[in-house]
């Protein structure tokens, strides 16, 4: 980062963890003279309307209003995404302060996103960490599999999800986090698409699977409930718009429409 100066200008995203700084539902936009934004330091992380996005330093007790980054679903995708991308790095530079293999205080790279150690002895770069995590909708015929997590407990059904350990492929996760939450085995798994989640700093691999086999068993650390549910019947309530759980969720119904349809063809 570098000290921003009166006459930078373009978007200003301010972060406080997971929270963004916005005016009138909007991010400050204009001359940082203008919004009293000169002599703290900040750094270009994108474009947005064709205009720079700039990253500020965190400010501590600067009085402002912010708002969970999860308001902001509705956005367009690339925008949603790029203030993923300014919450994580914040995140990521308030963690590592210090250098994790020697202790020393570190600085942010001018080439990249990065932080090295300022011990010429050192010099070790670390870069923003990503934690992969995996998020699957199960189909039994014309059913999905929904499940109501204790975080969300007599409220929110979704898909299931889990990071990935150490040494484990992502569908080797599919497959674990589906049987040790719900006692599930399941088939034909697939990849359907991935969605930064700055919760402070995951990344969401979404697939898609169908039923193999076992009969429902929860984990209930983690899961109040599960249940299949026909595409038919009354839905329970489901994730925002916006969210890959609400899209694999979507994806899945579609195809309990269409095996119901072909159903009724062979008829």
């Amino acid at each position: 980062m570098r000290q921003i100066n009166e006459d930078d200008y373009g978007f200003w995203l301010l972060t406080r963890d997971s929270s963004i700084h916005l005016r009138h539902n909007c991010l400050p936009h204009g001359k940082a003279k203008t919004l009293c934004l000169q002599n703290v330091k900040g750094m270009v992380i994108g474009s947005l309307d064709n205009q720079p996005l700039w990253l500020v330093e965190e400010q501590a007790d600067d009085e402002l209003e912010y708002f969970s980054l999860r308001d902001q679903l509705t956005l367009p995708e690339r925008t949603f995404n790029l203030l993923n991308r300014g919450v994580e790095l914040n995140y990521f530079f308030k963690t590592h302060r210090f250098c994790g293999k020697c202790g020393h205080s570190t600085y942010i790279s001018s080439d990249e996103w990065a932080v090295q150690c300022e011990n010429s002895q050192c010099n070790y770069r670390a870069y923003p960490v990503i934690c992969p995590s995996i998020i699957v909708a199960v189909r039994r015929g014309t059913q999905i599999l929904l499940a109501n997590h204790v975080r969300h407990k007599g409220g929110m059904y979704t898909t299931l999800a889990g990071f990935v350990e150490a040494g484990e492929s992502f569908e080797q996760t599919v497959v674990r986090e589906v049987f040790e939450e719900t006692g599930i085995k399941i088939k034909n798994l697939r990849y359907f698409g991935s969605q930064p989640w700055a919760f402070p700093n995951s990344q969401m691999v979404g697939f898609l699977a169908d039923y193999a086999s076992g009969e429902i068993r929860l984990q209930e650390a983690e899961i109040h409930d599960a249940k299949w549910f026909d595409y038919k019947d009354p839905l329970p309530e489901l994730p925002p718009q916006g969210t890959i759980a609400l899209k694999l969720i979507q994806a899945t119904l579609a195809l309990c429409r269409q095996e119901d349809k072909a159903d009724d063809n062979a008829e």
